[in-house]
C-alpha cells in the first residue's frame, strides 16, 4: 500500500494513493484515525489492507504522511563516500542527532530559508516509520517493526549546524523536513538494500547514490537505537544521505530564493520543494 495525508477542504484525511489516484479512507472508515501513533497502535495497516475501492481523481493537497511523531532520529555520515567528501573518517558506530517534529512539511511545500542561517543545503534520506512500539529488539526481526518507508529531504542550514558545536539547531528551522509524497509499506519494496536515491536542484544531478552503501543497515539501527530508547509508532528514523551535499563542493552551493530541489528515491517517488525567503 502507499499511504497519503491530504488537505481537502481544510481538513487533514488520511488516503491510499493508487496510480495518481486517491481512495478517501475517512469515507470508508469514518472513526480512522489520523496517521500517526494512534493509527499503528490500533493496527489500522492490518484493517485497510483489504481495501480494493477504486481511487479517484481528487483535488487534494499532500502533506506530510505522518503526524505528530514523538520524535526523528537521523543519522550522520552513514554514507562512506558522503563522510569522505567532508574530509571525516567513516564513523565506527552511528552518529546519531534528532530533527525538532515541528521542521516537518509536505512533499510540495517550500522550504523556507531562516533568519538566523545561512549556507541552507539539500540531504536526499531514506526514512523508516516505525510501526509498532519496540525496545531491545534485535536485528533478525527488526524489520517487523517497520510501517514503511517514505523520503526525507534533510535540509540544513550549514552555518547554523558547524557554529553551534551541535546540529540540532540547525537541521530543525520550520519546513527543514519535507516528507513524503507517501508511505510506502515494505510489501511494495523488492530490495530495501538497493534503491536509487537522487537529488536534483533546478533539474541538475547533485546526488546519485545506493541504499547498498550504507555503512550501516536498517536493522542494525533499530537495534542500536532501541538498547535503551523506546521507539514508538510513527518515529521516523532518518538514514543518512549520500555523498553530493553543496556544502562540500568547490565552491560551494548554497540554496536560494527560486531554487527547486527534488529528492527521489526509487520504487517511493519524488518530493519537490522550491525554495523561498522564510
Amino acid at each position: 500500500m502507499k499511504l497519503i495525508r491530504m488537505i481537502q477542504n481544510g481538513e487533514v484525511r488520511p488516503g491510499l494513493w493508487k496510480d495518481g489516484l486517491i481512495v478517501d479512507l475517512k469515507m470508508i472508515f469514518p472513526s480512522i484515525p489520523d496517521i500517526g501513533e494512534t493509527f499503528f497502535a490500533e493496527n489500522w495497516l492490518e484493517k485497510i489492507s483489504g481495501v480494493n475501492a477504486p481511487g479517484l481523481a481528487l483535488n487534494v493537497r499532500l502533506t506530510s504522511p505522518i503526524c505528530r511523531p514523538s520524535k526523528i532520529i537521523c543519522l550522520g555520515k552513514n554514507y562512506a563516500e558522503h563522510a569522505k567528501e567532508g574530509g571525516f573518517d567513516a564513523p565506527d558506530k552511528p552518529l546519531l542527532f534528532c530533527k525538532a517534529p515541528s521542521a516537518l512539511s509536505g512533499p510540495f511545500d517550500p522550504i523556507l530559508l531562516p533568519k538566523s542561517s545561512g549556507q541552507v543545503d539539500w540531504e536526499v534520506e531514506l526514512a523508516v516509520i516505525i510501526g509498532k512500539t519496540c525496545k531491545r529488539i534485535s536485528r533478525t526481526n527488526a524489520m517487523d517493526h517497520i510501517a514503511g518507508f517514505t523520503i526525507m529531504n534533510d535540509v540544513s542550514a550549514r552555518e547554523a549546524q558547524f557554529g553551534d558545536g551541535q546540529w540540532f539547531r540547525g537541521k530543525s528551522f520550520d519546513t527543514f523536513a519535507p516528507l513524503g509524497p507517501v508511505l510506502v509499506t515494505p510489501d511494495e519494496i523488492d530490495d530495501i538494500n538497493n534503491l536509487q536515491l537522487t537529488t536534483r536542484v533546478d533539474g541538475a544531478l547533485m546526488q546519485d547514490g545506493n541504499t547498498r552503501d550504507l555503512i550501516f543497515d536498517i536493522p542494525f539501527l533499530m537495534e542500536y537505537i532501541s538498547k535503551d530508547m523506546t521507539l514508538m509508532p510513527g518515529d521516523i528514523i532518518s538514514t543518512g544521505t549520500p555523498s553530493g551535499v553543496g556544502i562540500f563542493r568547490n565552491p560551494p552551493v548554497i540554496l536560494k530564493p527560486g531554487n527547486v530541489v527534488e529528492c527521489f528515491i526509487e520504487s517511493i517517488g519524488s518530493i519537490i520543494n522550491r525554495v523561498m525567503e522564510g
